[in-house]
């Protein structure tokens, strides 16, 4: 296994090698190839959700990639290396893991849970270098949206800033989506800064939803386009079969076809 991670740490240093590289890849930084760590570990998740094992091995070794190409430009700027984050990974695990590395042991998976926050908050605490201004630092801007959403109110929820019934939750979607309607009749022209306003609250209420009753949102709205996929890609072949494109059919037409898929589902 060494050899062959050596192996991939020495191309990525050839390709950043000044002159004789890559050209792409030596105009890359850390901004730069942020948004591909991101779009990388959406792959892997994809590959996972369609249990494909041979995309999850290449989309895992493209994952990778990432991280020996982040190490690379960091021992560049002699920050850190490849084996600096692989140190710094053993230790946290094994820090973390002390029911398996030190005296705890025959402890339940919510203890487990419950034992890593701790250690978490109190690493974070220690290598805090100022005051934090809000309970809420430390959501990082990177997250999605939904996620983030669901990391602050996580964080409220910690000081009892929280609805304690999911219903009352569902009390407010109904209000939310109200004044979604409102604005929607009371405008002329669409968008406006105040109905993005007003479908941002319903969105981010939404999500607190799923986190009461223990919903991941961003699985389950990966669940609803995969659903929402099936379903088109049912209307287009029907309709392909009667010699017509989507865009021939009618609304009506589109909408039966759609029913018909829900029902062949059930």
């Amino acid at each position: 296994m060494s050899h062959a991670i050596n192996r991939l740490v020495e191309i990525m240093a050839t390709l950043r090698t000044p002159v004789t590289g890559c050209p792409w890849d030596l105009e890359q930084n850390f901004s730069s190839i942020a948004p591909y760590t991101l779009e990388e570990a959406y792959e892997v998740v994809d590959a996972i959700e369609r249990n494909d094992m041979s995309d999850l091995k290449e989309e895992l070794g493209d994952l990778l990639l990432q991280v020996v190409f982040h190490a690379r430009m960091a021992e560049e700027e002699n920050c850190f290396d490849f084996n600096d984050v692989i140190d710094a990974i053993c230790e946290k695990l094994i820090r973390r893991h002390p029911h398996v590395f030190g005296a705890q042991d025959g402890m339940t998976s919510e203890a487990v849970l419950r034992q890593w926050d701790e250690i978490k908050a109190e690493e974070k605490r220690l290598k805090q270098t100022r005051q934090p201004t809000s309970l809420l630092d430390g959501v990082p801007l990177a997250f999605s949206a939904l996620t983030r959403a669901v990391k602050l109110q996580k964080k409220a929820s910690n000081v009892g800033f929280d609805w304690n019934n999911p219903l009352l939750v569902l009390e407010k979607i109904r209000e939310e989506t109200e004044e979604v309607a409102a604005e929607l009749k009371t405008t002329a022209s669409l968008p406006t800064p105040q109905l993005e306003e007003e479908i941002g609250d319903l969105l981010f209420v939404i999500s607190n939803l799923a986190r009461h009753v223990n919903v991941d949102p961003e699985q389950a709205l990966r669940g609803a386009n995969k659903k929402f996929e099936r379903r088109f890609h049912h209307i287009e072949a029907r309709l392909k079969e009667k010699a017509q494109t989507p865009a021939e059919a009618s609304l009506a037409e589109m909408e039966l076809l759609w029913l018909e898929a829900k029902k062949s589902e059930k």
